[in-house]
């Protein structure tokens, strides 16, 4: 038994990675990240043996890569259809569940990235303002887009950008309600595999 876990949480663990490596892809393009960015360039690489065969169909449209987003979907799926096999459980659930369990999955992964994106950012912000990492740089590029707009109707107050804040209260409501609620829908078997 403590070996069939085991096993299932190491499963759970390379396709979560799996995701996580893909969605960033997604993100990045989504953000018009620097493509030259040695960081940017080795998720390409990475990435290109899976995502460039779809995006000969599915050209990105601006800055919506579909390929990304897809291929992170279909890895999320089959991760959460081999887990509820290893844990003696496929028959609990059908196609649609473990699809909406993907697109559950594949938003958590999406939200907690903004999440740690941001930890990340500010304390940037508090000890290297002025780094020229390519990590640092590509953390600004990816959390701009999504504070931007907040900085235009939350003024800092004296210097202290507030903006923040009000981003993580956005992340955590989108992670309870839509997360959440697409768990519930995908029922009991498949939401343990999610990622909650």
């Amino acid at each position: 038994m403590g070996m069939g876990a085991g096993l299932v949480s190491f499963v759970q663990l390379l396709f979560n990675m799996a995701t996580f490596v893909v969605v960033l892809r997604f993100l990045l393009h989504l953000s018009k990240a620097d493509y030259f960015n040695p960081i940017t360039q080795g998720i390409v690489k990475a990435t290109n043996p899976v995502i460039l065969p779809l995006q000969s169909v599915l050209r990105p449209r601006g800055r919506l890569d579909l390929a990304s987003l897809l291929i992170a979907l279909a890895i999320k799926a089959l991760g959460i259809t081999l887990a509820l096999y290893l844990s003696n459980l496929l028959g609990a659930a059908n196609l649609v569940s473990i699809l909406i369990g993907g697109v559950a999955g594949v938003l958590k992964v999406v939200l907690d990235l903004y999440f740690f994106i941001l930890v990340i950012s500010i304390i940037l912000s508090w000890v290297a303002p002025q780094a020229n990492h390519p990590g640092a740089l590509l953390v600004y590029q990816l959390t701009e887009p999504l504070m931007a707009p907040v900085r235009k109707i939350i003024p800092s107050l004296g210097g202290l950008d507030l903006s923040p804040i009000f981003v993580f209260l956005g992340i955590n409501l989108a992670s309870s309600f839509l997360v959440g609620m697409l768990a519930q829908l995908a029922g009991p078997p498949v939401a343990r595999f999610i990622g909650f």
